[in-house]
């Protein structure tokens, strides 16, 4: 297999199609090429650059301003046109999701929070029982200990 390259311009008969970019223009046309211009088929799909061709506002409706694509007319049939779903578009339905979402955060935080508040409560309760019994074990040995010496004394 023959090696070739675009880049270290290795061009020959072999190669069936090259892709190119034209740089820079020169004096005369490429007949078929740069003397014609071909609209571009399709529109932006994002809102905001929807927004940015036709210089909207953040009011605008962009529904309004999608650029719809006419489909070849049938006989007897109304003319039809296709426009492209629009991404990133704040809807009444996206907003309610979104304080929906919110809502349930904070619940959840403010349920940690008890729930922290509710354990920390109980390792407190638990650790002063646990004080406690060590007190009073420690105060019994203490008993039994000068009970043992005034025995011993005597």
């Amino acid at each position: 297999r023959k090696r070739r390259s675009v880049r270290g311009c290795i061009v020959d008969a072999q190669l069936s199609v090259l892709n190119l970019v034209i740089i820079k223009k020169g004096e005369q046309e490429i007949p078929g090429l740069t003397d014609r211009v071909v609209p571009r088929r399709l529109g932006p799909k994002r809102a905001n650059k929807i927004r940015k061709l036709f210089n909207l506002s953040k009011e605008d409706d962009v529904r309004q301003f999608v650029i719809r694509r006419p489909l070849p007319v049938k006989e007897g049939k109304k003319p039809k046109s296709k426009a492209p779903k629009i991404q990133r578009l704040v809807t009444p339905q996206r907003l309610q999701r979104r304080r929906r979402l919110m809502a349930e955060k904070r619940k959840r935080v403010q349920k940690n929070r008890e729930d922290s508040a509710e354990y920390h409560k109980l390792l407190a309760k638990r650790a002063k029982e646990s004080r406690e019994k060590r007190q009073e074990l420690l105060a019994k040995r203490r008993r039994q200990s000068s009970i043992r010496e005034s025995k011993s004394e005597k």
